[in-house]
């Protein structure tokens, strides 16, 4: 059933409500304005509204101070104030069920996802490539795709690059022409992205996105509420991480058409951080997940400064609005002023482009869809007070509320399971493997050749040595013989005597 949400009073009238329509919810809003107007305590209204309907909420808390949405409020001076000069005699102060996230894993459940699951496209818009690297990488994903090699984190995808680069004139034939100088440009944004501390981003467990949609035991919606603090200082990641989250709901929700009340509700603070230096591709991309997502019962919800920090195509599509007070100290403020107030249908009781700069803290112009889904004449109102508190938990209630919590121990522990970097470290070991046996059976055929040659010439020597032996035995012989005739014929003396001994000597030499 559909229910009204009261946001605000009428300012001229404090016993008329302002509501928003939960069946009309999804169609998106805006809540901006000038720093310390009311956004923040307007944005916890609107989330603790929503979480009473048991429509699950997913706020980015950018400075720390939402955390105090997960506690009761306490009646004090101001407050009470507050609360007579609306008219409400009393408000029942509770904390919203909470469930916190973060990516660095310090104040919340770690979130990871996996670098096949981000894809291409957004990594490029992580790591701030142009069209020519972005289709390096495309081919890097593709590569790995064809092979079997899962990217999950980062080494992953830093080996991939490595073997893509050492393999790119082998990988061309299939792939085009994988630059040296755009695969370095991709590694040393990878780099620098690490540094940022994106490395903890990339991994398992991945989170199920349907984690998000969560309702306690009295039907409350659970807000989840993301450290952003220190996110804030990689904007391209913060950014990114909302995209792409946005884009794992779209494909992972059934169409459900128009509902009752959202499924779920985002609130993008710091929204210009999503647009600003976003590729044209990119650009495409987020306008056509804020334009679909509605018929999957999410509602979206910008909140910036300026209306001007918001694309005018995604800007037209946020029905429900609401504006806090815009200062014109400067030609382009006072160029945010006129279009705000031209964002708005018309009030025939005030000029809105007046009105803007003179509205009081905590007060606001809005415009919601009535029950119609058409836009209402926009109303000065002052917006409802919180039930929570307005300080920020302390970190030991922060601890209890997250081991309390529906998802506690399933992201904590990070997994390393067999993916591309143990895969190719598996394909390096195994080359460098086979070029050793292959390098011992080549020393091994060297050293069966050197050895051959030594024992052949061995055996020459042998050979050689033998045969002078043998020379020098014959020559001994016949030396000890000759010596032994010559004495002889000394011996026996005259002629008859030489002449038998030659005779003698000749036949033991073989002379005749």
């Amino acid at each position: 059933m559909a229910t009204p949400m009261i946001i605000a009073k009428k300012s001229t009238d404090l016993a008329t409500d302002i509501v928003l329509h939960s069946q009309f919810a999804n169609r998106h809003g805006l809540i901006a304005g000038a720093t310390g107007t009311g956004k923040t305590v307007t944005l916890k209204v609107l989330a603790e509204g929503f979480s009473q309907m048991g429509v699950p909420v997913f706020l980015a808390d950018a400075k720390g101070d939402v955390s105090s949405i997960a506690k009761a409020g306490t009646s004090n001076p101001k407050f009470d104030a507050r609360l007579q000069s609306l008219g409400i005699e009393a408000i029942n102060f509770e904390g919203a069920p909470v469930t916190f996230w973060d990516l660095f894993g310090e104040q919340g459940h770690p979130i990871r996802t996996t670098i096949s699951e981000i894809g291409p496209l957004l990594l490029a818009q992580m790591l701030n490539l142009n069209d020519t690297q972005q289709g390096v990488l495309a081919a890097v994903f593709r590569i790995a795709d064809d092979q079997g090699l899962l990217l999950i984190d980062f080494k992953d995808l830093k080996a991939m690059l490595s073997y893509v680069s050492e393999n790119a004139s082998a990988l061309k034939a299939d792939y085009g022409n994988l630059s040296p100088a755009s695969l370095g440009a991709i590694q040393r944004n990878l780099l620098a992205l690490g540094d940022q501390g994106a490395e903890n981003f990339f991994g398992e467990p991945s989170l199920d996105i349907m984690d998000f949609m969560q309702t306690d035991a009295d039907g409350r919606g659970y807000i989840n509420l993301l450290a952003a603090d220190k996110l804030m200082n990689t904007p391209k990641l913060y950014a990114t991480f909302l995209l792409w989250m946005l884009s794992e709901l779209f494909e992972k929700l059934p169409e459900v058409g128009d509902l009752d009340q959202p499924k779920l509700v985002f609130f993008f603070d710091e929204a210009h951080l999503l647009f600003n230096n976003a590729s044209p591709t990119l650009q495409e991309k987020i306008q056509q997940v804020v334009r679909l997502i509605r018929s999957k019962g999410v509602g979206i919800y910008f909140i910036s400064q300026s209306p001007l920090d918001i694309p005018e195509n995604v800007l037209g599509q946020l029905g429900n609005r609401i504006q806090h007070a815009l200062r014109a100290f400067t030609p382009k403020d006072q160029k945010a002023v006129k279009t705000a107030a031209e964002t708005f249908r018309a009030n025939p009781e005030f000029k809105a482009e007046a009105v803007i700069t003179a509205l009081a803290v905590g007060e606001a112009l809005i415009s919601c869809l009535d029950e119609q889904g058409t836009p209402q004449i926009v109303e000065r109102g002052m917006i409802m007070p919180p039930r929570s508190a307005f300080t920020p938990i302390h970190a030991d209630e922060r601890q209890k509320l997250m081991q309390q919590s529906l998802v506690a121990g399933v992201y904590e522990q990070a997994v390393d399971r067999d993916s591309a970097y143990e895969m190719l470290q598996r394909k390096v070991n195994e080359s460098a493997q086979q070029q050793l046996l292959e390098n011992e059976a080549k020393q091994q055929e060297v050293l069966a050749k050197q050895h051959a040659k030594e024992q052949e010439r061995f055996e020459r020597e042998q050979q050689k040595e033998a045969e002078r032996q043998a020379k020098d035995r014959s020559k001994l012989t016949e030396d000890i013989v000759s010596t032994f005739a010559k004495s002889a014929a000394r011996s026996l003396g005259g002629s008859s005597g030489q002449k038998l001994i030659r005779g003698l000597l000749g036949s033991l030499f073989g002379k005749r």
